[in-house]
């Protein structure tokens, strides 16, 4: 199936575009549609089959459309370590290059300077925060968070999160 042939905005398209993508892989192709039409779900598919577009692609798409609030975060996702939290944000900004949509990487192991930049793009309302759960934790509990406004809740590579013992600080994230 083409990215052409899925209900997405020009936005999304623009950048897919630019990027040479046109086919979807088959995990993109399962998971898209059923996203767009807001529905929940668990996906397994091998790396590099292109999970990471399959969840991003229709969240950009439903925030481009501009129906969220700007000023709150409206997208979390978890993610096990810094490197792929960076990576996440890497393809966020790849794939948001043709739209408003502004993020914010927030991860630990770093100095106080980046805290206070994670700080303000949390503060401020960046629409998506890709976040490693302690850190983001760190976050909540110093009061710089509000999550009343998130529309996605994203957790990446769930089941290395939960083999590395973050199940806790997961469920406390999502009271």
């Amino acid at each position: 199936m083409k990215f052409s042939e899925l209900q997405l905005e020009p936005g999304v398209l623009n950048a897919l575009d630019a990027m040479r993508f046109e086919e979807c892989t088959p995990i993109q192709e399962q998971a898209i549609p059923m996203i767009l039409k807001g529905r929940d779900l668990i996906a397994v598919a091998q790396t590099g089959t292109g999970k990471t577009a399959a969840f991003l692609l229709p969240i950009l798409n439903d925030l481009s459309k501009g129906k969220h609030r700007e000023d709150v975060i409206n997208c979390i996702i978890m993610s096990p370590t810094r490197e792929l939290a960076l990576q996440i944000d890497q393809q966020l900004e790849g794939f948001s290059y043709f739209m408003s949509v502004s993020s914010v990487a927030i991860y630990g192991g770093n100095d106080g300077t980046l805290f206070e930049q994670q700080k303000k793009g949390l503060v401020l309302g960046a629409d998506v925060a890709i976040a490693t759960p302690g850190r983001l934790l760190a976050h909540i509990s110093l009061g710089y968070v509000d999550l009343s406004h998130v529309s996605y809740f994203v957790l990446d590579e769930a089941d290395r999160m939960l083999d590395m013992g973050f199940s806790d600080d997961i469920m406390q994230i999502v009271k």
